[in-house]
């Protein structure tokens, strides 16, 4: 409901308590079921020393011993951390921090039987009001209102969380391989705020992938770089033709207008150039529907992660893809005609395929009945091409 450095707002919290209560009973369920399957002493010792993955055992959060003082200080840092990605995620709207001002009480703990809720209990409830109103998208500039640092300082402020920590220098340098751990796991990599950035960091646009749509990368543009770029000429211009020349601190400053004009102007046209197919579809996943914006990330190891996904959409390793389909409609067309569940998966089937009434055949023989099974349609070549181009036109693809 809340990270480690809130989690006395909304109740007395004893992490190392509640680790010990876990394990007492989960040594409660082992010998209940050691006794029932009559397991021997080398058969529990054998059971007990292999029945947690590596892969899946976490790291509970448990406060140092006294006296440990490299540890007292490496949990405060993780205290921090965990903080600050949460005032991330209150700025994005994913979070309610209401919960640390007592302006809402914390949920009831639920029957182990209920039906699990369509959110986790810290996260704002559908039809509340977030904290701050925004189309998915923050930035990071100092002279934006939508500016996620300054939002950043104003949610700990609200919950009167100071920290010493410089929340922009955080935020650009240690947050996102931070964020990209916390939300992996095995081999599914699953971040949800996405930093696009200019070539050097200079300036960055922050997604929040469960509000991406087709319009994210227009509203990016025309909210976002385009009013940026627009106000880095009129200083250079400004700067360009100052009467009388200009002082030392002049030109370096020109010198760096000139650098940032560059690299949005790149951005801008990267951006329109991929806006116009951009089509994501959360049911694809993280890792899919960011690949297509795979040069815009700064952070190498997932950059690769997403090139070399973006390599294999290209190959059609994924044509199961909704964003597959936006790009390479031709192709997984007629793959569609050929694999039934890739035209369940694009909702195609009634298109390309057909249930025929079969005759029933056991050991070689025609038993006299009948079945109906599912069978690509008998479509000539120019058959088919006019159907995967009335598709495709349909679709607007």
């Amino acid at each position: 409901m809340l990270p480690a450095a809130l989690r006395s707002r909304i109740d007395d919290f004893d992490c190392p308590a509640i680790d010990i209560e876990l394990t007492n009973i989960q040594a409660q369920i082992d010998d209940i079921a050691f006794t029932l399957y009559r397991f021997s002493d080398s058969d529990r010792a054998l059971a007990l020393g292999s029945q947690v993955s590596p892969e899946l055992e976490a790291e509970p959060e448990v406060p140092p011993q006294s006296g440990e003082a490299g540890e007292e200080t490496e949990f405060a840092i993780n205290e921090m951390v965990g903080l600050l990605s949460w005032v991330v995620g209150v700025a994005f709207g994913r979070f309610d921090w209401r919960l640390a001002t007592g302006e809402r009480e914390a949920p009831p703990e639920p029957d182990p039987f209920d039906p699990l809720p369509s959110k986790s209990p810290g996260m704002l409830p559908e039809g509340s009001e977030s904290f701050h109103h925004h189309a998915g998208i923050l930035v990071d500039d100092d002279s934006h209102q939508q500016d996620l640092p300054r939002l950043m300082e104003q949610v700990l402020e609200t919950v009167n969380m100071p920290i010493s920590e410089d929340v922009r220098r955080w935020l650009r340098k240690d947050f996102f391989p931070f964020h990209l751990q916390r939300y992996s796991k095995s081999r599914r990599k699953a971040p949800i705020y996405w930093p696009l950035s200019t070539v050097s960091g200079s300036y960055t646009l922050w997604l929040y992938y469960p509000e991406l749509t087709s319009q994210t990368l227009f509203t990016a543009v025309n909210d976002f770089v385009g009013p940026k770029l627009n106000s880095v000429r009129d200083d250079l211009n400004s700067l360009r033709i100052k009467v009388g020349g200009r002082t030392n601190q002049e030109e370096k400053e020109l010198e760096k207008l000139e650098d940032l004009e560059r690299e949005l102007a790149e951005l801008n046209d990267t951006l329109l150039g991929i806006a116009p197919s951009y089509r994501p579809n959360q049911d694809d996943g993280v890792q899919i529907s960011a690949a297509p914006l795979w040069s815009l990330f700064r952070h190498k190891p997932w950059q690769k992660v997403l090139k070399d996904t973006w390599k294999q959409l290209e190959k059609g390793d994924f044509d199961w893809a909704h964003l597959a389909l936006n790009y390479w409609p031709d192709r997984v067309l007629r793959k569609c005609h050929a694999d039934r569940s890739l035209a369940i998966a694009h909702d195609v089937e009634s298109q390309f395929w057909e249930e025929i009434e079969v005759p029933v055949i056991r050991r070689g023989k025609d038993t006299g009945e009948t079945k109906l099974e599912w069978q690509p349609r008998n479509l000539s070549e120019s058959e088919l091409d006019a159907l995967i181009e009335r598709t495709i036109e349909e679709r607007g693809l």
